[in-house]
């Protein structure tokens, strides 16, 4: 990755700072929504001339956990050795915290589901604002996607989002609401459970589009880890039966697949789900 990371357009650049990784700056930008939150940018970008057309982003959530993770994934994918595809860039959104997940993260990644039916909430006490996903979108769209875009040089029909848990249903959302938005998207392990009625309704919608002769550009990886087969939640179920009912509308233009990770639970899952992220993304690419 690009050590020198260098704006294309400094008028529209915020203060860059290093983020302690390799080819790596991060920022802060605010919400531009009606929560006034605060998020952390992280960018690492490719080394080199950029092709015609721009670089490939893949767009984390969660980054305060997993960016680290990702940027060396795709930096060790990225080398001369055969078969590795073409660069990617990264940009990871996180929160102003250290720590690895942030309680703001429940009501940008989850669907407006009254409180009365999710199960208990697990940290203890009452369970945050819930359903500000199409909010979330909207600042992945219209602010933060424009941002990067004016400052280093972005393909703007080869762009990815990673989601895992609570970010693989948002991920999911993206997809049923705003297909456009993205061509690949990974959700791992996602808590479709907690928001089945709705997710499900949003899928339901998604594909009585599809009927309509319309043709997708769209990647959908969906993945669970093997130990999460006992969770309350019905991870690996839920997952494997969605893909199920959208493989029937691959010929509309839609590449579904379904990974389980041996030996692997909710958390420990993450960097074989990161590595398998980065190529799944790619060999759309290629």
């Amino acid at each position: 990755m690009n050590r020198n990371l260098t704006p294309t357009d400094s008028a529209a650049t915020p203060d860059l700072f290093d983020a302690n990784m390799p080819g790596t700056k991060q920022f802060t930008i605010g919400s531009g929504q009606e929560n006034h939150w605060v998020y952390r940018i992280y960018v690492s970008w490719p080394q080199g001339e950029p092709p015609a057309d721009g670089f490939p982003v893949i767009y984390v959530l969660d980054a305060n956990s997993v960016i680290g993770t990702m940027i060396e994934a795709v930096r060790l994918q990225s080398g001369k050795q055969r078969g590795s595809g073409p660069s990617m860039a990264v940009v990871g959104i996180g929160y102003e915290t250290d720590k690895a997940f942030s309680t703001e993260r429940f009501t940008d990644y989850s669907l407006p589901m009254p409180v009365e039916e999710l199960p208990p909430y697990s940290r203890g006490g009452e369970w945050p604002r819930q359903g500000g996903a199409d909010a979330f979108l909207r600042f992945i769209e219209e602010r933060l996607k424009p941002l990067i875009a004016r400052m280093f040089p972005v393909n703007v029909r080869e762009q990815a989002i990673f989601g895992h848990s609570l970010g693989g249903l948002f991920a999911l959302h993206a997809l049923f609401t705003r297909t456009d938005a993205f061509q690949t998207y990974i959700a791992g392990s996602p808590s479709i459970d907690w928001y089945k009625r709705l997710i499900l309704d949003e899928e339901r919608l998604w594909r009585t589009s599809l009927g309509n002769d319309k043709k997708l550009n769209a990647r959908l990886l969906v993945t669970a880890g093997e130990m999460e087969r006992d969770h309350p939640t019905r991870i690996n179920d839920n997952a494997k039966e969605l893909v199920e009912r959208l493989k029937p509308h691959m010929d509309s233009g839609l590449h579904v697949e379904y990974r389980e990770f041996e030996g692997e639970n909710h958390i420990s899952v993450l960097p074989v789900l990161i590595s398998r992220a980065v190529r799944f993304f790619k060999e759309g690419l290629e």
